[in-house]
């Protein structure tokens, strides 16, 4: 196995163990059992224990920020563009569990604030955006754009985190639903949300 190859390796073995027990719970002994590898080689690739998962929750937040960004980059009328980055998190829920365990659970050294706050902050940034062009677009305070997006960005986060565990209904659902409540408000829910988009 390549330098490159053993280190992606190790990062695999370390997210399901740190998505299992947490930083605390995991030693590097089980790392490097799971791995196939001393201890030694750990070393050699991450210095440490909390260097190792510090690789693995910048990996997985970079997975996620760049899902949602290209969510949110896309040319698309503000709704759609709600729709793509519910169902980017949502589809990174589904397809890397582990990671998003991950995410939620420990900071690492190197964030102290937390990957997952770090993250809903960029997030936020490129939201508050959509939302001032379209504030301004409807005769609203662009101000209040950014204030708008915390309150989307954590309806969005929240959902995911219940959603992590629930997985019923299915993501398209579920971003329907979430997508009826930012956009059509409570006195203006429809029944039978539908998604615009084909994604």
């Amino acid at each position: 196995m390549t330098g490159p190859q053993r280190r992606s390796q190790l990062i695999d073995v370390g997210r399901g163990l740190f998505a299992l027990r947490g930083l605390d719970g995991t030693t590097i002994e089980e790392v490097a059992t799971a791995a196939g590898v001393s201890k030694p080689v750990i070393y050699e690739h991450f210095g440490s224990k909390e260097g190792l998962y510090t690789q693995v929750v910048e990996s997985e937040f970079w997975i996620l920020l760049g899902s949602i960004s290209d969510a949110l980059s896309a040319e698309a009328k503000p709704r759609v563009l709600v729709e793509r980055a519910a169902l980017a998190l949502l589809g990174y829920i589904e397809d890397r569990t582990d990671g998003f365990r991950i995410l939620m659970r420990d900071a690492p050294p190197s964030q102290p604030e937390g990957a997952f706050s770090t993250l809903l902050s960029q997030v936020t940034a490129k939201v508050e955006h959509i939302l001032a062009d379209e504030f301004d677009r409807r005769g609203l305070s662009s101000a209040d754009g950014a204030m708008y997006a915390q309150m989307l960005v954590g309806m969005v986060a929240m959902t995911g985190q219940w959603w992590q565990d629930s997985r019923t209904p299915d993501k398209r659902e579920v971003a329907a639903h979430l997508v009826n409540l930012a956009w059509n408000g409570l006195t203006g829910l429809r029944k039978d949300p539908e998604l615009m988009s084909d994604g």
